[in-house]
């Protein structure tokens, strides 16, 4: 696993130094800048734009903006004017120290394309400090018998200035015994020496008091000054010696506060208090003084505060051994700061942009800056991000990233993005940063509306009030915002002789829809239209759906007596012979109702009789029959009341008035005719042609009747299409018959037996249909179907 780790890492610097190579072309030339520290804030730098060769409109446009290295925002760009102004008061001395040149890198970051500048600012140093001692008084304890031309070294001055502002000179008071002499140092620095010019007597002045001035080279210069107090001794002829000049130690920079660091050793061949060596630090700063301490006695030294390789990577410390006599020597201890992987990764954010269209592939998300303060290793980092995030990190110059979508994103599959920067030195351990950055997709409308359903199917009441509420359609959009507002309409109907706008309505903000007027199951069974569903973005997208409305019949018709007919003048009498047997067929009431279903389930009742148990009526069929035996005492006229009722609810009745006649001698198929007058004759032939017309297309339609039942066997289950009576489905009860079309009496053939009495011949009377408009189930099949049914004679015709 490890070694797969490393293969995974040399590939990605691998490509980052290709990308480093694509992209190093964003950055531009270098610029350099100069100011004096502490000018005010606000204060010029440099015409920015004009450097660039912008103007100063493209710098706003493109959002370009300075980011410093150390993270801190000294500089402050004018968009305005494209001027780079100061933005806070520049200590050279607080930001540099003493290194010299004291140079601040920052970089200009543009968008639109991604552009980075590289410039520098160096901080001029001024006048600003004067030179001062650590120590307010040096003392100083010289034997008398110390040489003409000996040297005494003093401690040096501090100024925090540089240059020809920092240290230039020693001076020291009038005196008659000793002078100042200036060295310079490895480090580049300057110290004094004082030089004995004449012999001492420690009878004639055992103590001298000097002013030492250290002077700086401003203009006008500063000054700092110490007191040199100089005791003199007696004769020590022996200086004390180091075992070595230089002592070399390295110390972590984590090390504990009080741990020992080395120890110096020097010896002197003098005895008693000549002998004695003390210890101290010479020509320290107040940075060494307060980091680490000596003992005087052991030349033990000891850290005093803790290290920061960060900060200082090295210290150079002089060390002065001097005996009772005065004499002293002195070595050197270099202390190297040995770092450790105690800082971990900086990241900072130089742009952003936490939403981003999902349309856009490779859009700039973010532009940032990683750094470790750590050296080495230690201060070497790798930037990654999740692997499951469709984003790109690519590394541009100097520790400087960018992160790109990789493809253009989905706001329907997510939203929204937690995006974590992993930034991970190589120190050991390792020390990672994380910085998270919330992204959101905004929306584009690519997603048309879609309906719940390709097909709805409502079911309405006929009958129902104007506004009723007769069922919804409903689309989603998978977009958001306005995007995914839904609007619905009525589509032009595929049947132009539809009346869709007087029937639906819809609303256009839920898709309820309306009847907006009493729908009628006789008149228009069903219907069917599209609806389409809208989105309000832009541009708009939009789907469709059908919309099936079926027309629930409602008991809202009476059945029709068809046949016998009741709006004639003359009531028609069926006649019976007197030698009937018991069943014998008197005539059929034929009746049809508009509704369907069980609401045209007709049954047939005897209402009332003259005689009652004299005739019945089959209930399932209309058929009116003799129910025994005439007798010569019965009665010749008899009036017969049939009630016709449907199935339903509630149930809606008619009544039909039957006169018939009981005749003597009446068994015949037909009756002789009597003679007539010659003029007679004529219609006497007609009627029989009749007969015989009547009697074949009768017997045509017994076989279309049966083949007809054939055919709705197998087709039982079709559904009638609107203009259509369909056929009852379900349980037929047994005292209902069905008028749809299949029964007794047709409407295209429906005629009536009569035989006047008076006239002595059969005269027979076509009827055309009661209900002109009436629909039949098939007008094609229709056309070739009659009623069959017995007439009072009792023969088929």
């Amino acid at each position: 696993m490890e070694t797969g780790r490393v293969l995974t890492l040399r590939k990605r610097q691998v490509l980052i130094l290709f990308v480093l190579l694509g992209l190093s072309q964003a950055g531009l030339e270098s610029g350099s800048y100069s100011v004096a520290e502490e000018n005010e804030i606000g204060s010029f730098v440099a015409s920015l734009a004009r450097d660039l060769g912008l103007r100063v409109e493209e710098l706003s446009s493109r959002e370009a903006r300075v980011v410093s290295d150390d993270n801190k925002k000294h500089l402050h760009l004018d968009l305005l004017t494209g001027d780079l102004l100061l933005n806070e008061k520049l200590d050279r001395e607080e930001l540099c120290g003493s290194t010299e040149p004291c140079v601040l890198h920052f970089q200009v970051l543009l968008k639109n394309p991604l552009q980075f500048f590289r410039a520098e600012l160096h901080i001029k140093d001024i006048n600003d400090h004067s030179p001062t001692f650590l120590d307010e008084e040096i003392l100083l304890k010289i034997s008398e018998s110390t040489t003409v031309g000996t040297t005494f070294l003093l401690e040096s001055a501090q100024d925090l200035d540089i240059g020809s502002n920092g240290l230039q000179n020693y001076t020291i008071s009038p005196s008659s015994h000793f002078c100042i002499k200036i060295r310079d140092s490895s480090e580049g620095k300057i110290y004094p020496e004082l030089v004995l010019d004449k012999a001492l007597d420690h009878e004639e002045e055992p103590e001298l008091r000097l002013t030492l001035i250290a002077l700086d080279g401003g203009s006008p210069p500063r000054s700092g000054t110490t007191v040199v107090l100089i005791s003199v001794l007696d004769i020590n002829d022996n200086a004390p010696e180091f075992s070595q000049g230089l002592y070399e130690v390295q110390v972590l920079e984590d090390t504990s506060l009080g741990s020992w660091v080395i120890t110096v050793s020097a010896k002197d061949l003098d005895a008693g208090n000549y002998g004695k060596i003390s210890y101290t630090f010479f020509h320290a700063s107040e940075d060494i003084r307060k980091t680490f301490e000596i003992n005087p006695i052991s030349g033990e030294v000891h850290l005093r505060a803790l290290l920061d390789f960060e900060v200082t990577q090295s210290y150079t410390i002089n060390i002065q051994a001097t005996d009772g006599g005065g004499l002293s020597e002195k070595c050197i201890l270099l202390v190297k700061v040995m770092d450790i992987n105690d800082n971990p990764p900086e990241v900072t954010m130089s742009s952003i942009t936490n939403r981003i269209p999902e349309n856009a592939p490779e859009t700039l998300v973010a532009v940032f800056s990683v750094r470790d303060q750590d050296s080495g290793d230690n201060g070497r980092v790798i930037c990654s991000i999740q692997d499951d995030l469709p984003f790109i990190l690519t590394p541009t110059f100097k520790n400087f990233f960018t992160l790109i979508t990789e493809k253009a994103l989905d706001r329907e599959m997510r939203a929204e993005y937690n995006i974590t920067i992993t930034v991970t030195d190589l120190g050991s351990p390792r020390l990672k940063t994380q910085h998270s950055i919330i992204v959101w997709v905004s929306d584009v409308n690519d997603n048309a509306p879609t309906f719940t359903q390709t097909s709805y199917t409502l079911l309405v009441s006929e009958n129902n009030s104007p506004a009723l509420h007769i069922g919804s359609v409903s689309a989603t959009d998978r977009d958001s915002g306005t995007n995914a507002q839904v609007a619905y309409s009525l589509l032009l109907p595929q049947d132009p002789h539809l009346p869709l706008d007087s029937l639906v309505s819809i609303n256009a903000d839920n898709g309820h829809m309306f009847a907006l007027r009493s729908l009628d199951y006789e008149t228009l069974r069903e219907f069917e239209f599209r609806v389409g569903a809208v989105d309000a973005g832009s541009p708009a997208l939009s789907s469709e759906a059908l919309v099936r409305v079926e027309i629930v019949d409602d008991n809202d018709n009476s059945p029709f007596v068809l046949y016998p007919l009741q709006n004639g003048s003359v009531p028609c009498t069926e006649l019976v012979p007197r030698a009937a047997d018991a069943g014998y067929l008197v005539t059929k009431v034929v009746a049809v109702d508009s509704d369907s279903g069980q609401n045209a389930w007709l049954s047939y009742q005897l209402l009332k009789a003259t005689e009652p148990g004299l005739f019945s009526v089959w209930a399932h069929n209309g058929e009116v029959r003799t129910a025994r035996l005439l007798s010569e005492r019965e009665a010749a006229k008899h009036r017969l009341v049939v009630l016709v009722k449907d199935n339903g609810e509630p149930p809606m009745s008619a009544t039909v008035t039957l006169h018939v006649l009981l005749v003597d001698g009446f068994s015949q198929p037909y009756l002789p005719l009597p003679e007539v007058a010659p003029n007679e004759a004529q219609a006497d032939s007609l009627t029989v042609y009749l007969v015989i017309a009547l009697a074949s297309v009768s017997s045509l339609f017994l076989f279309s009747v049966l083949l007809f039942v054939a055919v709705r066997l197998c087709r039982r289950n079709t559904a009638a299409y609107v203009g259509r009576y369909p056929v009852p489905e379900g349980h037929f009860p047994d005292h209902l018959v069905d008028i749809s079309g299949t029964g007794t009496l047709s409407q295209s053939y429906q005629y009536e037996v009569c035989l006047t009495g008076g006239s002595g011949t059969n005269e027979f009377k076509f009827l055309k249909p009661i209900i002109p408009n009436l629909p039949v189930q098939d007008s094609g099949r229709n056309m070739g179907e009659n009623a069959n049914f017995r007439n009072s004679f009792g023969f088929n015709i």
